[in-house]
């Protein structure tokens, strides 16, 4: 560790830059908060999930932060895809959710329902009501979509909600 602490990369945030003779060293590292999210199918057949799964995780050129597979569960009788989205500023559950939707009618199966699992930072939720509202919106009044889902360059914008 003496080594590594001359590297700056390696220079703490705070305190001296040395090892304390009888503490040690504490390095903390932090990452984007992980959402336990599932996705039930009209199905048993959990090889549409796992199907589905391999489509949309990042390993096999999917959504960069989705990790995904699909799971069989035998109390309901249906397949599941079970993913953990690891960055939903880059990969937004309701992009997920409807590229899951997607895929699922392409094996003629419907999505039955979602469940997220734990705690969900509350921007992913607010990104997804906005998707919802704009959606809505753009499908029964199109004049609302200009005015508040998209931003002046034509890309999507969830600033008004």
């Amino acid at each position: 560790m003496a080594e590594k602490m001359k590297d700056p990369m390696w220079r703490p945030d705070y305190g001296p830059a040395t090892i304390h003779p009888t503490g040690g060293v504490t390095a903390i590292g932090a990452r984007m908060p992980l959402i336990a999210y599932n996705i039930n199918l009209d199905t048993p057949n959990v090889e549409i999930a796992s199907a589905i799964a391999k489509t949309i995780r990042n390993m096999n050129g999917g959504f960069r932060y989705c990790k995904a597979m699909g799971v069989r569960l035998e109390d309901r009788n249906l397949a599941q895809v079970s993913m953990n989205l690891t960055d939903f500023t880059q990969s937004a559950m309701y992009r997920v959710f409807e590229t899951v939707k997607m895929e699922a009618r392409r094996y003629g199966v419907n999505v039955l329902g979602s469940e997220i699992v734990g705690l969900v930072p509350q921007q992913a939720l607010l990104d997804c009501a906005a998707f919802t509202i704009c959606s809505w919106r753009a499908s029964t009044a199109t004049r609302f979509w200009k005015t508040d889902c998209e931003a002046e360059d034509g890309t999507e914008s969830t600033a008004s909600f």
